[in-house]
């Protein structure tokens, strides 16, 4: 059955071929009774598929349960047969023993009762890992069978346990499982004995009594799962069988319908044509074509006669010149009638192909619908006949000549314009050949002279004739690499551009007399023009001037730090007494006046140096992510020994992660620089503030201080060269007025911009920004 349904792919496309050609073994009323058999198979196949392997896991199911339930019922009989032995055993003994305890001596009393005990055993008695215990009346085992060494001399209360209802009621209570906590349970039954014996207790070991039990089971489930796995490898055979033919099914019939799709979109359809006998298969899509329901794949001959248009195939005289030329290909357009009355244009495309093993000549090929295409070039024939007449009609001279400089067409103008004979202006013609026929050729430029100008542009230039008349040629480039002219009669128009002329030279005679007095105005220009270079040479004098300065600040301000440092390194010497004292206290304070005169000194000319080399435009910057807040830490630990001199509380609250683009010494020399002035003009107990913040993609650094405040008129004079707001005479403190100017120079050259507010008596704010980094990266 799985076979049957696996290759149930394969009996459909049998069926359809068989159905589609009508062939040989499924027609007439074997087909009538043989199609809907069939098609109640392929109905029912897809329950058939999902009921099988149900039914599968339902039998294996089944059996497992039986098995289970077969195999619980033998537990239950083995352990029932079990506890009757046991007790069977127990009161055979408990019997015979107690027959012969008086006759036990009482020298060798326990070998003695050792051997009553292995005569009393009934056959098999210790078989399947059976033990007897017999016991005096305090409950110590003084015999076993087989012997058991390790038991004996045992409290019997030991082994089966405390509280046992065994040694209690004896017999009463039956048989019953000891040890059930241990890893080694078992059954076990206890008989009183009267006299000098106490008790006899016979007990199995579960393992030895469920042994044979075990084995069936491990057999069971070996062939359970051997079946089990057998059933399911078939059901998953049939399964992916069934499968792999579904698949199959689909992937054709998807097949089908994509080609059917690609036909009918295409307007294209398949036909194969028996010329032996005059059938014609075709495809569904041909049906689409012609406007019909698709009634069956093969046609009569007689049908698709009805269907041509007679003026355009003969089908019979196709097929008997083909069977007789031996012509093997066929290329061929006709009309083909439409389900509206309509023809429709087809070309049919095909090869002849001999059937393997019957011989028989088949025609296959391909009917495409041109319908459209067939009236395309009709209407492009009508387009040309009417282009042709407007061209016709036009009084200009017109040509066109093609990519590869052939002509195109041309009017009766321009024919006449270079006396060209019909010979000469029949399309196809080339350049070379039409213009050595032509008079008048001179006036005609080459089509592939020189770069080919782009597609759409226009030339245009006059030429005259031999005649006197006067043509306006205007060409231009077709967007395929064509060239088109059009010659126009400009006869009129220069006959009137010659007058012009002559007005023209009426008006230069009254244009030299203005000449003059634009002569004079030449002269006051050129007289301008010399002051202005005067100006210029002045204005580069003193730029040179200034410059010169620069670097003479420059140069002079480093010949003046080598003995600065001297003085400030010996002066700090002596202060400190390196090399011993030095006598009289007043020369250690001369020492340390002559110290910080020199730092004082040394810090002018540094700043003088700085202002010389930005005016100079010698100041290296190098940009580079920075984080603020590290450099700003820095400045403010320097500025906090100088402001506890003065008592002054100084704070920063820079944000930590900010990474401004800067350079590391610049910034660090603007943020001293402000930070130091704040400290410089701010009293005793006062504060100094330096705050960071982000504003659209820039930091905003600001140091703010509670000094003594800057006036308005004069806050545009700071920020200047050596421009201070107290003079030489009334300043109260140091200074060489470079501070902000400094500043101000290195934020700008950094990208950013500094800005100074301020009121008197309060404090001042001096803010200045530098770009983010991620920001100069961007840009």
């Amino acid at each position: 059955m799985a076979r049957a349904f696996a290759g149930s792919a394969s009996m459909r496309r049998l069926a359809q071929i068989t159905a589609g050609k009508k062939a040989g073994t499924l027609t007439g009323h074997i087909r009538l009774l043989a199609q809907p058999t069939y098609q109640r198979l392929l109905r029912t196949e897809p329950l058939f598929r999902r009921l099988i392997p149900v039914l599968c896991l339902v039998f294996i199911a089944s059996i497992a349960v039986y098995r289970v339930l077969e195999l619980s019922y033998d537990y239950q009989d083995v352990e029932l047969q079990a506890r009757d032995e046991i007790a069977l055993i127990a009161s055979v003994l408990s019997a015979r023993i107690g027959s012969e305890e008086s006759e036990l001596p009482d020298v060798g009393y326990r070998s003695a009762l050792q051997r009553v005990l292995a005569d009393a055993l009934p056959a098999g008695a210790t078989s399947e890992g059976r033990v007897i215990l017999v016991t005096d009346p305090s409950g110590l085992i003084v015999a076993s069978a087989p012997l058991q060494a390790e038991y004996e001399g045992q409290i019997i209360g030991d082994i089966f346990g405390p509280a046992q209802p065994l040694t209690v009621f004896g017999a009463r209570a039956g048989v019953l499982t000891i040890n059930k906590d241990s890893g080694s349970p078992a059954l076990a039954t206890v008989h009183h004995l009267n006299g000098r014996l106490g008790m006899v207790a016979v007990m199995q070991p579960e393992k030895d009594i469920f042994a044979e039990w075990r084995g069936d089971v491990s057999a069971n489930v070996t062939l359970f799962v051997g079946t089990a796995t057998v059933l399911l490898v078939l059901v998953y055979g049939f399964f992916s069988q069934a499968t792999r033919a579904e698949q199959a099914d689909e992937i054709y019939a998807a097949t089908r319908g994509r080609i059917d799709t690609a036909l009918t979109h295409g307007r294209c359809g398949l036909f194969d044509w028996d010329l032996a006998r005059g059938r014609v298969f075709w495809s569904a899509s041909l049906y689409d074509l012609l406007g019909r329901e698709p009634k069956d794949d093969i046609l009569g001959f007689a049908e698709i006669s009805e269907l041509t248009h007679p003026d355009d195939i003969d089908l019979y005289a196709l097929a008997e010149s083909l069977l007789s030329s031996g012509d093997t290909t066929v290329d061929r357009m006709f009309r083909m009638r439409h389900a509206n009355g309509s023809w429709v244009w087809l070309r049919a495309r095909g090869e002849v192909q001999i059937e393997p093993g019957r011989g028989e000549p088949h025609l296959i090929g391909i009917c495409i619908d041109v319908t459209e295409q067939h009236e395309l070039a009709e209407q492009s024939r009508t387009a040309d006949l009417r282009l042709r007449d407007a061209i016709e009609t036009i009084s200009e001279a017109f040509v066109l000549w093609n990519a590869d400089n052939e002509l195109v067409i041309c009017n009766s103008n321009y024919q006449s314009l270079h006396n060209l004979p019909e010979t000469a202006v029949r399309p196809g013609t080339p350049y070379a050949k039409v213009m050595a026929a032509a008079r008048n050729s001179h006036i005609t430029t080459i089509p592939a002279r020189g770069p080919a100008p782009v597609a759409g542009s226009n030339a245009s230039y006059e030429a005259q004739l031999d005649d006197g008349r006067w043509l306006q040629i205007s060409e231009r480039r077709t967007k395929d690499g064509g060239f088109v002219s059009v010659g126009t009669d400009i006869t009129a128009l220069k006959r009137q551009e010659e007058r012009l002329m002559e007005s023209e030279r009426r008006l230069i005679a009254t244009i030299s007399d203005l000449r003059k007095s634009r002569q004079t105005l030449e002269m006051q220009a050129q007289q301008l023009v010399e002051l202005a270079e005067k100006y210029a040479q002045e204005k580069t004098n003193a730029e040179n001037a200034n410059r010169a300065k620069s670097e003479f600040l420059a140069n002079i301000s480093h010949e003046l730090r080598t003995p600065l440092n001297a003085i400030i390194g010996f002066s700090d010497i002596m202060d400190k007494g390196m090399f011993g004292p030095i006598g009289s206290s007043r020369y250690a304070e001369y020492c340390r006046d002559i110290h910080e005169s020199g730092t004082y000194l040394l810090n002018v000319i540094n700043d003088i140096l700085d202002m010389s080399k930005i005016e100079a435009g010698r100041m290296d910057m190098s940009v580079t992510p920075l984080d603020a807040a590290t450099v700003a830490d820095e400045a403010i630990r320097i500025i906090r020994a100088p402001a506890q001199e003065k008592m002054i509380e100084v704070t920063c609250d820079v944000p930590e992660g900010l990474v401004i683009a800067a350079d590391r010494r610049a910034f660090k020399q603007v943020l001293l620089n402000l930070l130091s002035n704040g400290v410089k003009f701010t009293p005793e107990s006062g504060q100094v503030r330096l705050t960071a913040s982000l504003r659209g993609g820039m930091a905003r650094f600001e140091v703010v201080d509670s000094g003594i405040g800057i006036r308005k008129v004069d806050i545009e004079r700071l920020a200047q060269p050596f421009v201070q707001v107290e003079n030489q005479f009334t300043k109260t403190h140091k200074g060489s007025g470079l501070g902000l100017a400094i500043a101000r120079s290195l934020v700008e050259l950094q990208g950013g911009a500094l800005a100074i507010s301020s009121v008197p008596g309060q404090g001042t704010t001096v803010a200045f920004t530098l770009p983010l980094a991620q920001e100069a990266h961007a840009a």
